[in-house]
């Protein structure tokens, strides 16, 4: 029996949120269950491409050790991220307010925040991050209590801000964090709203 055995295949767990994503198919958000899932996330977190995750220099049981804490806290969530039975990446929500970078900026109760890794894709799919970035966000914002989405991407990811830019989210401040500097990024609903309309 291998470790991925411990658990329910990705098709048979519990989504917490699904969406028909235009072009793509069917979004499927499923909570990480850190010892099944600790080998894939290892895989993609060690790439290069994965630089600003900062989980790299990690062995494969620390990587489960940081999601086995997070699994534990109610203010923050990790999930896979699955499109057409294949995990496309992982998909990390937050409560600002409860967590270090509400300390940097004038956090809200309203405000609510996202992590998210793309893992490789086995072929480019045009306008994949858009309609998943939309998907996600309205995951985000079925809670009516929240009303701005926050992200804080590295500093010198200029490709995620780029991507973030062009789903809606304007800059922000850049920021000092412990690990990182990092460039806020803000969505509101109104703005979200607006721009689904259009």
């Amino acid at each position: 029996m291998t470790r991925a055995d411990t658990a329910l295949p990705l098709a048979a767990r519990d989504a917490v949120y699904e969406d028909e994503l235009p072009g793509l198919g069917r979004l499927r958000l499923v909570v990480i269950t850190p010892e099944a899932d600790a080998d894939l996330i290892y895989s993609w977190v060690r790439e290069e491409r994965a630089r600003f995750w900062g989980m790299g220099a990690l062995s494969r049981d620390e990587v489960r050790d940081i999601y086995s804490f997070l699994d534990g806290l109610d203010t923050h969530h990790g999930y896979l991220m699955v499109i057409g039975g294949r995990p496309v990446g992982i998909f990390q929500t937050y409560q600002p307010l409860q967590d270090p970078v509400g300390e940097v900026y004038p956090a809200r109760l309203e405000d609510t925040g996202m992590h998210l890794l793309l893992a490789p894709a086995e072929r480019p799919v045009q306008n994949f991050t858009p309609i998943l970035v939309s998907g996600l966000i309205r995951f985000l914002l079925s809670d009516p209590s929240k009303d701005r989405v926050v992200a804080e991407p590295d500093a010198r990811n200029s490709k995620a801000i780029s991507r973030l830019v062009g789903c809606g989210f304007e800059t922000g401040p850049t920021v000092q964090l412990a690990e990182k500097e990092a460039q806020l990024v803000f969505l509101t609903r109104d703005r979200f709203e607006s721009r689904q309309a259009g």
